[in-house]
């Protein structure tokens, strides 16, 4: 068996992984072909790495350019603590302003554990943002905690 195929996850632990974590490495495409890199939190909604931006945003606008994204979400210091997903694939923008502010719960309360806290800058932020859901082609995965005996 090759070692990649001894430390991909089952889809469960992916899923399992994702729903655990809060930020993730974001890839588009910039206006020059070059890759445009950021941290942005995100909740995972319906199975899909969800997040929010402002509508003028350098990702905002790369991604109506074109809709394709690299998102890697990792953890681990240790080699054998490494583990992480890469999601390869499109986003679908979300206009809606429910569903914009919806997102914003959901990401707020990933980070807090309290939505309650930060209501009125949640509202206040998504009347100026928007919406974006990945919807996956590829899924790449890794768990280096397989590699240990027994």
């Amino acid at each position: 068996m090759k070692q990649r195929d001894r430390v991909m996850m089952t889809d469960a632990e992916v899923s399992d992984f994702l729903a655990q974590g809060r930020k993730v490495q974001l890839a588009t495409i910039g206006p020059d072909g070059m890759p445009h890199l950021v941290t942005m939190y995100y909740a995972l909604m319906a199975g899909q790495i969800t997040f929010w931006t402002y509508r003028a945003s350098q990702k905002a606008l790369n991604l109506a350019r074109d809709p394709r994204v690299s998102c890697l979400v990792e953890t681990g210091e240790a080699y054998f603590d490494l583990r992480g997903v890469q999601v390869q694939g499109t986003v679908r923008r979300i206009e809606d302003p429910e569903d914009v502010l919806r997102i914003g719960q959901a990401i707020t309360t990933a980070m807090t554990g309290a939505p309650e806290q930060a209501g009125d800058y949640v509202e206040q932020a998504a009347r100026k943002r928007v919406g974006f859901a990945v919807e996956p082609a590829r899924v790449i995965s890794w768990d280096h905690a397989k590699l240990l005996p027994g």
